[in-house]
């Protein structure tokens, strides 16, 4: 069966590919709202469900992969910044502190009537992240594709990352121990990846 992923972000694509999968892209055009009077898995669930709805009913024979990230800070949901000074207003807020990544999964195959959506949450601690090192990774502008304004890999942030609990594939963007745990009920049989491989993580910017 086809595989599609519904999302054009190069961090899950790279992670379907570590999993050995062949799969398609067709990034979504489904609008992503939070909503802060709802619970952020119920609102982390329906953003990745939407995505994968919204590619499916053009491939309604294949399995639709859709997914979504949201970084939760004293219980408020984080998404991407939308300018330089809120990357730097959200930096700003993780100093000697931890918070939480959510990422969903759902996967849809419209013609079997097949939907289901999960997700996963890891927990990230930061050092005191100077000032200087914020204006300096916002400098290179890489935050607006970013849940929570970085990317825990990029070697500015990386080295102010005091702990990390939970799966880093997670952080990264697509939990894949749920994907394989999904592709199960197609006969697809993959492996989650270890994500405490030295050369996984070397390939997604680690180490360097």
């Amino acid at each position: 069966m086809q595989i599609i992923l519904a999302s054009q972000s190069p961090r899950r694509k790279f992670l379907l590919s570590e999993m050995g999968l062949g799969f398609d892209v067709a990034p979504s055009n489904y609008v992503e709202k939070f909503d802060q009077k709802r619970s952020v898995v119920e609102v982390v669930h329906e953003l990745g469900l939407g995505k994968a709805l919204d590619v499916a009913q053009y491939y309604p024979d294949a399995i639709v992969i859709g997914s979504d990230t949201i970084v939760v800070l004293d219980d408020r949901q984080l998404g991407k910044p939308e300018n330089a000074e809120v990357a730097k207003t959200m930096l700003r807020q993780y100093r000697n502190r931890s918070h939480q990544i959510i990422t969903s999964v759902a996967v849809v195959c419209k013609n079997r009537g097949y939907q289901k959506v999960g997700s996963d949450v890891a927990t990230i601690f930061f050092d005191g992240l100077d000032e200087s090192i914020i204006n300096e990774y916002v400098a290179t502008e890489s935050m607006y594709d970013k849940a929570g304004a970085y990317a825990i890999q990029h070697p500015i942030i990386r080295p102010h990352v005091l702990d990390i609990q939970g799966r880093i594939d997670t952080i990264v963007g697509l939990p894949t121990n749920l994907v394989a745990e999904y592709l199960k009920d197609f006969g697809i049989e993959v492996d989650a990846l270890d994500m405490t491989d030295e050369n996984s993580l070397k390939k997604l910017g680690f180490y360097e």
